[in-house]
């Protein structure tokens, strides 16, 4: 029994995740975009990447409180919900330009994000710990669709926007609208049996003796698990966030911003499978290696990265979302395995809220590094935190 709703757990996430992966593309394409219209500075577009990640933050948390109390079902459907109605402020917001509602409904507009992340461990609930990395795996590789999709359909929705008298960057973001919510709708009807309850209930059946609390977590593997999520969480999303400015401000139009978003993207979600396989066969830690000298190296490519060639972002871009590919679900994988089902889902939401922070910080200060420098110190600061992940990694295994 467990095999087979584990199974259709899997098919249920990856539905989802595929109109998830359309909603979470918007901001990430046009966003800085709008903020830089409505704003006129450069420094100030990093704050609508800023303002849904502190949203995903929240909803992180709540989540992460709600599903260890009532389930998965629930909490994953709220978020997506919210994250659409988020979508819907922004569309408001930007039309009639008014900022407090811009920055209220961004902020609501996070809760997709959160949400799209959290859906990840759905999957994992009642997956034996030799098919953890390839349960994460399977969820992040269905966002690829919708993901990849998104920045590619800016140029039709913004069509579909002027069509209805409405700002053409506003066009993604009726997009993200419709997308979360028949994700969260898929989530409400199609989640049943819950698998995070129906996980507890096996670790009551297989454990009737009280385990404490202390003896069925690892402090040491849930810190390193959070700080290779935060960092490689830190330095996607300030690369990220600053690439369509980048770009734009060299001549490039927004066709080729989209399509290295996109490829950006894929490379974030795509390869999930293969490694998926490979933190389940060769382990977590060569994974988290693989991560930190991935995103070194796409921060020494961005220092000469010219915004008006194609290739020269693209090939930065796609090691960015690979190197965080590679963390995350090393990272994931490793919390999963360091937290019983009893604590789990509070660990998983608390360390989201820490991963949302990180991508709020990076969009800010990355705003601010490159109004006030360029786009190649950005890449000096993305390697150099990128690599901290190596120091971390020896001083974990010497303790």
């Amino acid at each position: 029994m467990r095999e087979n709703i584990y199974k259709r757990t899997l098919w249920i996430v990856v539905l989802s995740q595929i109109f998830g992966g359309a909603g979470l593309a918007a901001g990430i394409t046009v966003g800085a975009l709008i903020a830089r219209d409505l704003f006129g500075l450069t420094t100030l577009t990093g704050v609508p990447a800023a303002l849904f990640t502190l949203g995903s933050a929240a909803t992180a948390f709540t989540i992460g409180r709600l599903t260890q109390k009532i389930g998965r079902r629930i909490g994953l459907s709220i978020g997506f919900f919210l994250g659409a109605l988020g979508a819907i402020g922004v569309i408001i917001g930007t039309t009639l330009e008014w900022i407090p509602l811009f920055f209220v409904a961004l902020f609501i507009y996070g809760a997709g994000t959160a949400t799209n992340l959290q859906a990840r461990y759905a999957g994992t609930d009642l997956a034996l710990p030799t098919q953890r990395g390839k349960a994460v795996s399977i969820a992040l590789v269905s966002t690829t669709l919708g993901a990849v999709a998104g920045p590619n359909l800016v140029g039709p929705m913004g069509r579909v926007a002027e069509s209805l008298s409405l700002p053409t960057l506003t066009g993604p973001f009726i997009l993200a609208a419709s997308a979360y919510f028949i994700a969260g709708l898929i989530l409400f009807i199609g989640l049943k049996p819950d698998p995070f309850l129906l996980a507890k209930e096996l670790a009551k059946t297989q454990q009737p003796t009280a385990t404490s609390l202390l003896e069925v977590t690892s402090k040491k593997g849930v810190i390193l698990a959070a700080l290779v999520l935060v960092i490689t969480q830190f330095v996607m999303v300030a690369i990220m966030t600053m690439t369509p400015i980048h770009m734009e401000g060299h001549g490039a139009a927004i066709g080729a911003v989209g399509l290295v978003i996109s490829l950006h993207v894929a490379a974030m979600y795509l390869p999930s499978l293969i490694t998926g396989v490979l933190v389940d066969k060769i382990g977590r830690s060569p994974m988290i290696i693989a991560a930190s000298v991935t995103l070194g190296i796409t921060g020494i490519l961005t220092l000469q990265a010219a915004g008006d060639s194609l290739v020269e972002m693209v090939i930065p871009l796609v090691l960015l979302g690979l190197g965080w590919n590679f963390g995350l679900i090393a990272g994931t994988s490793l919390l999963i395995d360091s937290t019983s089902i009893e604590v789990r889902a509070k660990y998983q939401g608390t360390i989201d809220v820490l991963v949302a922070i990180a991508g709020t910080l990076g969009s800010l200060v990355s705003g601010i590094i490159v109004g006030l420098t360029s786009y190649a110190h950005l890449g000096i600061v993305g390697m150099s935190m990128a690599l901290l992940l190596l120091p971390i990694l020896i001083l974990y295994y010497r303790k």
